[in-house]
């Protein structure tokens, strides 16, 4: 009791105070190991470092890829994707969708087919020009994958399909700079 005949906390559960160092050391811990979790498990921050998806991403844009998206629906065409380049594990590369296993892809005109019919690709500027490609038949467990900025963009016309366990994530948002925060 103190001088006032008042229980202190510690005294009424028969435990000692923990010293202010102990709980912020315990509140860091805490804290990184949560930080830990979400990256490894939910959320996680890129850099953009090419201009393959232009305009829709910009060199230096940060993203944020869900690591869960895909836990709970499947991966769609038009997706933007964060992936583990296929030739090189050891570099994430970001990409559009563009079709799954199963689905022949082709190029002509400038113009996106997919089975023979044409796509509607609203995110790329308008007059863009590049090259013919295909028709290529994308193999089951796979995604082809393109670039916005077709004209520079190392991508499935080049390296081929992406399998499906290369994965990271789905890019939801541009978080900076801040004159580009929009969701994706």
């Amino acid at each position: 009791m103190d001088q006032a005949g008042q229980d202190r906390p510690a005294e009424r559960y028969g435990k000692k105070g923990k010293s202010a160092v102990m709980e912020l050391l315990e509140s860091v811990a805490v804290a990184v190991l949560l930080a830990v979790i979400i990256r490894m498990f939910i959320f996680q921050p890129f850099y953009i470092p090419s201009g393959s998806m232009e305009p829709t991403l910009h060199i230096g844009d940060r993203i944020i890829v869900s690591k869960i998206s895909y836990y709970f629906q499947e991966p769609q065409r038009g997706d933007i994707i964060v992936f583990k380049f296929p030739l090189d594990p050891k570099r994430d590369f970001v990409k559009r969708i563009i079709a799954k296993g199963g689905e022949t892809v082709a190029i002509r005109d400038s113009r996106l087919y997919i089975d023979g019919r044409p796509v509607q690709e609203d995110y790329l500027p308008p007059g863009l020009r590049f090259e013919d490609f295909g028709p290529v038949k994308v193999p089951p467990g796979t995604y082809f994958m393109l670039g916005d900025n077709r004209n520079n963009s190392d991508d499935s016309r080049v390296w081929g399909a992406m399998p499906e366990e290369n994965i990271i994530g789905k890019a939801i948002i541009i978080y900076w700079p801040l004159d580009r925060i929009r969701l994706l």
